[in-house]
């Protein structure tokens, strides 16, 4: 195993969707508040070095004319109509004044939105990847991360799926770019 070591202040954490309309839904094989609580000890311990912690949401305008309609083999179900709050990140993530909020249209946290352009600028190298849901928004954003060369910690215990199959079969996939790890072993790099 690679040893994970990574700087601090070329270091984002990258939480993907972690509002309240996907942490309300039943995550495994870790519970929502357990992404959510693993994720906000990664942001603290990171801002806390130097790093930036960047929050990525989803959402589409009132009318849906944004949101993605390709024709497909299955059809999701009708969304029933979603609540005010629905695209609001979680107030138990702490999220603190300097911290990024990114806001998506798809799946992938870098097409369509300035995510690439706040790494850059600031020149982050390595990204800390958590959320919900890992086989959707998460895996989408590590196969864009990775493409684009940034290095990639995915944090298992602070990324969660639908589907317990779903999450181990992005999980296999993971190991190929980047490194996987526990909340507890990027938290002792960062205590280092």
């Amino acid at each position: 195993m690679v040893d994970t070591v990574f700087d601090p202040a070329t270091t984002a954490l990258v939480a993907i969707d972690l509002q309240h309309g996907i942490v309300n839904l039943e995550a495994v094989p870790h519970k929502s508040g357990d992404v959510v609580a693993n994720t906000a000890k990664i942001a603290k311990a990171l801002r806390d070095k130097g790093g930036v912690a960047i929050f990525v949401r989803v959402t589409n305008s009132e009318d849906g004319a944004d949101a993605l309609s390709p024709t497909t083999d299955i059809v999701p179900p009708v969304a029933p109509p979603r609540p005010s709050y629905w695209a609001e990140l979680v107030p138990k993530l702490n999220i603190k004044d300097g911290d990024i909020i990114v806001t998506k249209r798809q799946w992938g946290a870098f097409y369509g939105t300035d995510l690439e352009m706040h790494l850059r600028r600031r020149g982050i190298k390595t990204i800390i990847l958590t959320g919900i849901a890992t086989n959707i928004g998460v895996e989408s954003t590590a196969r864009d991360a990775y493409e684009r060369g940034f290095d990639q910690i995915f944090v298992e215990d602070a990324t969660s799926a639908l589907n317990a199959e779903a999450h181990k079969h992005s999980f296999t996939l993971f190991g190929r770019m980047g490194r996987v790890r526990s909340t507890e072993q990027v938290l002792d790099v960062l205590a280092g």
